[in-house]
């Protein structure tokens, strides 16, 4: 799997409609209409998000590896 920054992934789900609903610190938090889930990335700079992080939170925004 392609690793892909905090930055990055705001980006991507950003195109797939998630909007940010607040900031916390590093962590940016993302809510969609008409989904219950919310999507919370660690945004530290460029360092890459860990595989588990980014596989849960792509199963959430319903993406797939080939989006990244």
């Amino acid at each position: 799997m392609k690793q892909v920054s905090g930055k990055e992934f705001v980006r991507l789900i950003q195109k797939h409609g998630w909007l940010l609903k607040r900031i916390n610190g590093s962590h940016h938090i993302f809510t969609k209409e008409g989904h219950r889930e919310r999507i919370v990335i660690p945004v530290h700079g460029n360092q890459p998000l860990k595989i588990g992080l980014l596989k849960h939170q792509m199963k959430i925004a319903g993406l797939t590896e080939a989006d990244l």
